[in-house]
């Protein structure tokens, strides 16, 4: 593996780390009825984060940065995760959010 795609992977799989931890946030200012600054900001990031990856056609801009450094496509080629998660990765944590959200939405009204 070249520098460049390990540092890809790296990066790719800190960021992915900071959006697990904000999404698991929500759910949680949800579930504990935790409306705040904060919470409004992580619901911004991860819209943000949905509005940047339908760009991309539903890569991350990092998996297309990748592709420049290695031939391989094989799910989860760009980051250090295990293949079932980086394969169910969008519909596990979308799932997660929208779960999060709904209860921030019951929890506003």
């Amino acid at each position: 593996m070249s520098k460049k795609l390990f540092c890809i992977k790296l990066i790719h799989t800190v960021i992915w780390i900071f959006y697990v931890f904000i999404i698991g946030y929500i759910l949680y200012a949800g579930i504990n009825n935790k409306i705040d600054i904060f919470l409004f900001i992580a619901i911004g990031l991860v819209v943000l984060e949905g509005i940047v990856l339908l760009a991309f056609k539903w890569k991350c801009p990092l998996t297309v940065l990748g592709y420049k450094y290695t031939d391989n496509r094989e799910i989860g080629f760009d980051i250090f995760l295990p293949k079932w998660v980086a394969k169910n990765n969008k519909v596990i944590f979308t799932a997660i959010f929208v779960v999060g959200l709904l209860i921030t939405l019951y929890r506003l009204l």
